[in-house]
């Protein structure tokens, strides 16, 4: 599929591009303007809902092909080509988002004060589609994300194939508020055949990466997506509980693998494990992982929150009312 292609097929779920830079408002800003609820990453840290920009400066880029992904990942290789400014990236999606949200101004659940909240910039996720380590001009895009006035929270979610790029973020001061680190296998051959990853030094970068969350000063979080019948048996939670152990992130997310998009077409239903489940899996975790204490869940979104009983870090970064 050509990249115009891709980009008419994103536009149609409600993508908002600059370049190959985009932005998507998700379900939960989508309730948090009707007042239906938050993201648990509001309810866990303090993140603002209402105002998230969630955004990809690498849109059609990744050197994962995860089979549990959502998005089109089959399409995703090879390398971005010259990197979009910074500035003009972030202020070209701020209007995407502008123009997506438009119509929630006249929602008759949504009142002008909330409309107007929506339309702040407090919350940034870089998160979106692709992978964000792969944009080269990631630090000055943090950099400058994190001074403007009305920012309060950062966070960048990577796959670990990129450890140069995140000590060069600790490096120009650019480090995100929270850094999360995606987590599917324990070993090497769990982990390439969730990831399908085709990097020749994969596995290693990804050791890496972890390796380096303990030098960082920031906020680390891994998340650990849990697939039914793929990556729950108890030999590899014992597997996965040594690692997290080693790595010893702020907080570890356990994560339900949800059956939507394109993961539609390589997994089945059954694959997507209810709460109950996970939250089993993230208390058999628990129990062989000492450094970590039960934090926090949120049923529908079926997500466990473990806390590092070390951590410098208050949980919620922001109190919310």
């Amino acid at each position: 599929m050509k990249k115009n292609e891709l980009i008419k097929a994103f536009e149609h779920k409600k993508y908002g591009f600059f370049k190959d830079a985009s932005i998507q408002i998700c379900e939960w800003n989508k309730k948090s303007l009707r007042g239906d609820g938050n993201c648990y990453k509001q309810d866990f840290y303090g993140a603002d809902t209402i105002s998230c920009h969630q955004i990809a400066p690498t849109t059609f880029w990744c050197n994962n092909s995860c089979v549990f992904c959502w998005r089109p990942m089959e399409y995703m290789h090879g390398l971005p080509t010259e990197p979009i400014n910074p500035k003009e990236l972030i202020s070209g999606l701020i209007e995407k988002r502008k123009k997506l949200i438009s119509g929630f101004g006249g929602h008759n659940k949504v009142s002008k004060e909330t409309f107007a909240r929506a339309n702040k910039v407090k919350h940034w996720a870089i998160s979106l589609s692709g992978e964000p380590t792969l944009y080269k001009k990631l630090p000055e895009l943090i950099k400058l994300i994190k001074e403007r006035p009305e920012t309060e929270t950062v966070f960048l979610v990577t796959n670990g194939q990129n450890p140069k790029m995140l000590l060069k973020l600790s490096s120009k001061n650019s480090l995100p508020t929270q850094l999360y680190v995606s987590m599917v296998g324990p070993n090497k051959d769990t982990w390439k055949k969730i990831t399908k990853n085709s990097e020749k030094n994969g596995w290693n970068n990804y050791l890496k990466s972890l390796a380096s969350l303990k030098l960082l000063n920031t906020r680390t979080v891994i998340r650990l997506t849990v697939i039914k019948g793929l990556n729950d048996s108890d030999k590899l939670i014992e597997e996965f509980a040594e690692l997290l152990e080693a790595v010893g992130s702020d907080f570890v997310e356990v994560k339900s693998y949800m059956w939507l998009g394109f993961s539609r077409q390589r997994l089945k239903e059954e694959n997507s494990p209810s709460h109950e489940y996970t939250k089993n899996f993230a208390l058999k975790l628990l129990s062989k992982m000492p450094s970590y204490k039960f934090e926090s869940e949120k049923i529908n979104s079926r997500i466990v929150l473990l806390k590092n009983r070390s951590s410098k870090y208050k949980t919620k970064i922001i109190d919310r009312n």
